[in-house]
């Protein structure tokens, strides 16, 4: 698995379809196949590329960026995950309570963020299973 890592690879990812949503995340994909030829360059290899958006607008806080983006990370190459060959974007499209979780970096946050991507990775899983 790759990571997205330039600004014009997470603009042509966004611009693919939503394939899977839970209340806090969204999962973009484009297939690799499907770009066209301006952004075919964007992606050398015919591999899984991720990346990960997590606005200072849902998580105010660095710490609690970098953790969840660290979890994203985890749980997309946990064994048992199959992206399929294309290009994804975990969106982070609502924040986590502050009241609720009021650590960063507390396990249950970890535990919140983590089984909603796993929800997020199995409805994926679940709409590349029926289109």
């Amino acid at each position: 698995m790759q990571r997205l890592q330039t600004r014009a690879q997470f603009q042509a990812v966004l611009a693919g379809a939503t394939v899977a949503r839970t209340p806090h995340f969204a999962l973009h994909r484009c297939p690799l196949d499907m770009l066209v030829d301006e952004a075919a360059p964007l992606f050398g290899a015919r591999n899984v590329w991720l990346g990960a958006m997590v606005p200072k607008r849902w998580a105010k806080r660095a710490v609690t960026r970098n953790a969840i983006k660290r979890q994203i990370y985890n749980v997309s190459a946990a064994p048992g995950v199959s992206l399929p060959i294309a290009a994804h974007v975990v969106r982070l499209r609502s924040g986590f309570d502050r009241k609720e979780f009021v650590s960063a970096t507390s396990e249950k946050l970890k535990a919140a963020v983590r089984l909603e991507l796993q929800q997020l990775l199995k409805r994926a899983a679940e709409a590349g299973a029926r289109a």
